[in-house]
């Protein structure tokens, strides 16, 4: 199916959506705005204006728009555009081309989370005309698989040039469980710089691989202190904050003290963790270990750079979010999540916020991923119940 933009007055069945949504290759490496024109269109043929927030570049976009009254609040539905890569992975079939079989609906994105907004967008027809006294916002993404930051502008507009909201669902997979609670992350790119010598001599120079053993070390204990200090209330799995160096790249030969070495590593934080403590403790041994380079290469540079800071999702027991999930969802009960979503920074900017989708989490980020039709139905549904709850 070749994506392309959508007639005036266009209706899609959730299927339909999501095969469109699909068929858009929006790997975070590359640009969201062919998905985005698409959505814009399809939402001005149904009379709704977008509000646009374009990151730096320009080559990516988030997008805001409501149906119902424009002078209140009511509900988010946020949905992130962007997918993670299909390369080195074993698809049995065109991760961008929807392919439905055996009760499930196949393609990159299908259960995360195109799957949501493709659910979103289908039943826009259906809100317009029911309405609504409470309205219905749309908030679609880009870069949450990476950084999480495509939410942050809109957000910073909601109660200035936006409305803002009463309640925030994040459509994450959840089988439509109401999570109240995720880790949040923190990751870092450290560059160390050492001075090249034989290494019949090290005495001439400084082995930033050496410095760099030393720091992953250091996390490793960091991680392992962390394990002795698990949270009483059982909800994640696992009860504690995770330190993980995922890259360690220096040196050229074996004979050579390295001239320079990186580390990208990471923190996830337990909501009521202090995000400052990790990255603090691992700046003093920094210090330490570049004072210890200095003295036979004073040049030596030991450089740490934040690349993402995700907050975490911490319980709101009672919050207007969590109220609205539990009616439309049935449940009656919360869950905690291992992953992170762009939820906390609705809580950062004060919105009641939960996350809640169909699909499982389970499918997201493999080969042939896929949601199954069942709980697409069961995600109508629950859009549906929003609906009605939105007419009152």
């Amino acid at each position: 199916m070749t994506p392309a933009n959508a007639p005036a007055g266009q209706r899609y069945t959730p299927l339909d959506m999501l095969a469109r949504l699909v068929a858009f290759d929006t790997v975070s490496s590359n640009s969201n705005l062919p998905l985005m024109a698409f959505v814009e269109d399809y939402l001005a043929g149904w009379g709704i204006p977008s509000v646009r927030f374009p990151n730096a570049a320009g080559d990516k976009v988030a997008l805001f728009a409501t149906i119902g009254p424009t002078d209140r609040g009511g509900v988010v539905l946020s949905g992130h555009t962007d997918v993670v890569p299909v390369a080195g992975q074993a698809w049995s079939r065109d991760p961008f081309t929807l392919h439905v079989e055996n009760g499930r609906a196949y393609g990159r994105g299908a259960v995360d989370m195109k799957g949501f907004v493709a659910l979103s967008l289908a039943l826009v027809p259906d809100f317009i005309a029911a309405d609504l006294k409470t309205p219905i916002h749309l908030f679609l993404s880009y870069d949450e698989e990476v950084t999480c930051l495509g939410v942050v502008d809109g957000i910073a507009a909601m109660g200035k040039t936006l409305p803002r909201p009463r309640a925030v669902i994040v459509g994450e997979p959840t089988s439509l469980d109401i999570a109240d609670a995720h880790k949040g992350i923190r990751t870092f790119h450290t560059t160390i710089g050492g001075f090249a010598a034989h290494s019949s001599k090290p005495q001439l120079g400084a082995s930033a691989v050496h410095a760099g053993a030393l720091l992953a070390a250091e996390l490793d204990l960091m991680q392992e202190e962390a394990k002795e200090q698990p949270d009483g209330g059982g909800r994640f799995d696992p009860p504690y904050d995770t330190v993980h160096v995922g890259s360690f790249h220096g040196g050229i030969a074996r004979n050579i003290l390295a001239d320079r070495a990186e580390l990208l590593w990471e923190i996830r934080t337990l909501p009521g963790s202090d995000p400052e403590m990790g990255p603090a403790r691992f700046a003093v041994s920094s210090d330490k270990i570049l004072a210890r380079m200095r003295k036979t290469a004073p040049s030596s540079t030991i450089q740490t750079v934040m690349s993402s800071d995700v907050p975490g999702l911490a319980p709101e027991p009672g919050s207007e979010a969590e109220r609205l999930a539990m009616r439309l969802s049935g449940r009656n009960h919360t869950i905690a999540v291992a992953y992170a979503t762009e939820a906390g920074h609705f809580q950062r900017a004060g919105l009641p916020t939960v996350v809640c989708g169909p699909g499982s989490i389970d499918q997201a980020h493999q080969p042939d991923e896929y949601i199954t039709l069942e709980q697409l139905d069961a995600g109508e549904a629950f859009m549906r119940r929003l609906m009605a709850e939105c007419r009152n």
